[in-house]
């Protein structure tokens, strides 16, 4: 199979590893899953899409990644929407580098459950992170939070929280917290959540994985070792949903999404926060 045969020079790449779920209570329940996601800074994507075979923008593929499957979904340039994004929230000197972790579609389908987008100043330092949520019912939700002069600790570790806004399981309710614990995407990647409500926490979900470099020889690799990995993600989701409601799980209604396509959120706008919990 062949490939890029420069060496290697973007800041995009390819992290293998494992999804953890573990839910706490009421019933206990937990989930492990082998996947691979893509770290892909929003100036290389087309560069990268013309070096590579397996790889394509807005096109059908292996591998692609289609624009309109983020933000609004209206199929316009990614790198403008979140730019535009970060200047209406006052954050347009984080728009220099925008990088992006998420599964790319492959055979033309994909489901990301979250996507993060790493949002950089000109000096290299990072200056706000958005979450970008999607549930089943194809509503879209994102968190925009900017980095605190404490968030980031020395070895790269990146700790946000906020209030759950926007509905995503029907067995979880929508008084809740995130609390995000990030390590910034270089050699290996973690993304952490501990979700949490007045009884402490009941959920821990994490992504870890270790990079590798883009090329065709490496997707072809992760296509064998993940085969259809972006159906899968939305059949472990049913899945799991199913044996969850054989264990008796409360059933929460789904209420109408936030009129907002993005929450921006400040360190202290967490649900307990807000009502003085904490």
């Amino acid at each position: 199979m062949t490939g890029s045969s420069q060496k290697e020079h973007w800041a995009s790449g390819l992290y293998e590893g494992v999804v953890t779920h573990h839910r706490l209570r009421p019933k206990e329940h937990k989930l492990r899953y082998s996947v691979f996601s893509f770290l892909l800074d929003l100036d290389e994507i087309d560069d990268i899409a013309s070096r590579l075979k397996l790889f394509s923008r807005n096109r059908f593929n292996l591998f692609s990644f289609h624009d309109d499957d983020y933000a609004d979904g209206s199929g316009k340039d990614l790198r403008d929407r979140l730019g535009s994004i970060l200047a209406d929230h006052g954050l347009g000197d984080c728009a220099d580098k925008i990088r992006l972790l998420c599964y790319p579609r492959l055979l033309g389908f994909v489901f990301n459950p979250l996507s993060v987008y790493f949002c950089y100043r000109a000096d290299g330092t990072i200056g706000a992170v958005l979450y970008e949520v999607s549930n089943t019912f194809g509503d879209r939700h994102s968190y925009l939070i900017p980095v605190s002069d404490d968030a980031l600790d020395d070895k790269g570790v990146l700790r946000q929280s906020c209030a759950k806004g926007f509905y995503v399981s029907p067995f979880i309710d929508m008084v809740a917290d995130y609390h995000f614990r990030i390590r910034v995407p270089g050699e290996n990647v973690a993304v952490v959540i501990r979700e949490t409500d007045a009884k402490g926490a009941f959920l821990n979900a994490a992504f870890v994985g270790d990079r590798n470099s883009l090329s065709d020889r490496k997707l072809f690799g992760a296509f064998i070792r993940y085969p259809l990995m972006t159906l899968k993600v939305v059949a472990g989701i049913h899945w799991e949903a199913l044996h969850l409601w054989r264990k008796g799980m409360t059933f929460h209604k789904r209420p109408a999404p936030p009129q907002s396509a993005v929450t921006y959120v400040l360190e202290t706008g967490t649900a307990a926060a807000q009502a003085g919990k904490r």
